[in-house]
């Protein structure tokens, strides 16, 4: 089959007529001569990627080796669980028969909160919190909006008041320990406004 030929025209220039022989062919001599309409070797809109199979590609039965078909069925999936960030994820029971985190599990979704450590007080591993706030006032205010933050998921954390800093700590007391449920919770504090309670940074010249 004879490759078939692209036409650009200028929408400036007055458009010429094409005059075909019998052998249906373009009379491009005058058209060229004007620079009126430019013969192009490839598709203006460029390639798309697609292509047929070469055959040893073919021979390879290369497509029963990936997913999918001519036949696939496309699906929109709901994200599970641990799929979604700890602070879309809401608080499950934990059963006492239920055992606490590892310091080891624990220390990998420490990656996904900010500002929290681990510490170990009478032998339980809890999350700790800890904030600077401008004065006491600043910190009262800053754990009622905590507590008003986490209040849905039933697991408020317990908290330490001094003059110019506020700290928080989280674990399970069902099973004496860290449960997913404390990194929830740290999460969703997470997202809380406190800044405007915190002690502005000086800027020396």
């Amino acid at each position: 089959m004879a490759s078939a030929l692209y036409f650009a025209f200028s929408p400036l220039l007055p458009l010429p007529r094409i005059s075909t022989c019998a052998h249906g062919r373009s009379s491009l001599t005058r058209l060229r001569s004007a620079g009126k309409i430019r013969a192009a070797g490839q598709d203006l809109l460029g390639d798309f990627g697609a292509r047929d199979p070469f055959p040893a590609e073919i021979e390879s039965n290369f497509g029963e080796k990936v997913l999918g078909n001519v036949s696939t069925e496309h699906k929109i999936l709901i994200p599970n669980a641990s799929a979604l960030s700890l602070a879309q994820q809401d608080c499950r029971p934990v059963s006492q028969l239920e055992q606490s985190m590892s310091e080891d599990e624990a220390r990998k979704l420490l990656f996904k909160v900010v500002g929290w450590k681990l510490v170990t007080e009478e032998g339980i591993l809890k999350l700790q919190g800890a904030w600077k706030v401008k004065d006491l006032q600043s910190g009262e205010e800053l754990i009622k909006r905590i507590k008003e933050g986490v209040e849905s998921t039933g697991h408020v954390p317990v908290f330490h008041l001094e003059p110019s800093q506020v700290r928080a700590e989280l674990w399970t007391c069902s099973v004496g320990g860290l449960s997913v449920n404390d990194f929830i919770v740290a999460a969703k504090i997470d997202l809380i406004k406190v800044s405007d309670l915190q002690p502005r940074l000086r800027v020396w010249a």
